[in-house]
């Protein structure tokens, strides 16, 4: 008998394409509302967005029911809901634990990474969107005067950052713990803390909007043009508080043991 009668037969895969990023993209959109805890998140941010526009339609002024201040009104919800949505997103993976699936079906990590950053934004752009919408609505329905006056570009802009940087600290986060509670314990508390020592010790204080990303954010909320020195200061606090965990959560999900 030959020795070839002995090979195990082998599957050549060579020739096979690689899955492309669109259709991972649409599994990882597809996750989010997979488990109960991403659908009601996503159901929420949705009901908590449309309520938080009503209740400001019925208490405010007719003289204040203007685009801008509808839009304002669902910047802290959305802004406290996307982060957790982009926690889920990374760390249901590990917690239902079927990122072995995953990784198995895709080995390489880092396209599957790409495919979670794209599905979150998509799933970000889609809140904002939301949110205009629902206020364009009670803006139309408020009939207040000049409703729409000092409303540009770049006050869409203003605001899609905030929500756009607010889901990739979330995702950020999710990398670096690989954990749904405590992930969203420290982007929470961790912010939080910083803040109040900052208030107390007068030599950070003044270094606070160059580190602390919700100082930094602040002229953002307000609808102000920002100065040179305003947009530094976002830009090193995102560094610290989304670039800087996103890079280390990514090295420690490419080395981490998948069990």
């Amino acid at each position: 008998m030959s020795a070839t009668a002995h090979e195990a037969p082998t599957l050549d895969v060579s020739g096979t394409s690689r899955i492309p990023l669109t259709r991972l993209t649409r599994v990882e959109l597809r996750k989010l509302a997979d488990t109960r805890a991403s659908r009601w998140l996503l159901i929420a941010i949705a009901l908590i967005t449309a309520a938080i526009i009503v209740i400001f339609f019925l208490v405010a002024e007719r003289s204040d029911r203007t685009f801008g201040n509808f839009m304002g009104a669902t910047a802290t919800p959305q802004g406290f809901l996307l982060p957790v949505l982009g926690i889920l997103l990374v760390t249901s993976e590990w917690s239902q634990r079927t990122a072995l699936v995953t990784f198995t079906l895709m080995p390489v990590r880092g396209r599957v990474l790409a495919a979670k950053v794209i599905a979150a934004l998509i799933a970000g752009l889609a809140a904002i969107l939301l949110a205009i919408a629902v206020a364009a609505v009670a803006t139309v329905a408020g009939g207040a005067d000049n409703a729409w006056a000092d409303v540009g570009i770049d006050d869409f802009a203003k605001f899609g950052l905030l929500q756009i940087s607010g889901v990739l600290q979330g995702l950020a986060f999710g990398l670096l713990f690989l954990n749904s509670a405590a992930a969203i314990v420290v982007f929470f508390v961790l912010p939080t803390a910083f803040s109040i020592v900052a208030g107390l010790w007068g030599a950070l204080r003044d270094a606070a909007p160059w580190v602390d990303l919700g100082t930094a954010q602040q002229p953002l909320f307000g609808g102000v043009d920002l100065s040179a020195e305003q947009w530094w200061q976002v830009v090193t606090s995102t560094l610290i508080w989304v670039v800087l965990p996103f890079v280390i959560g990514l090295i420690r999900v490419l080395r981490a043991e998948v069990k």
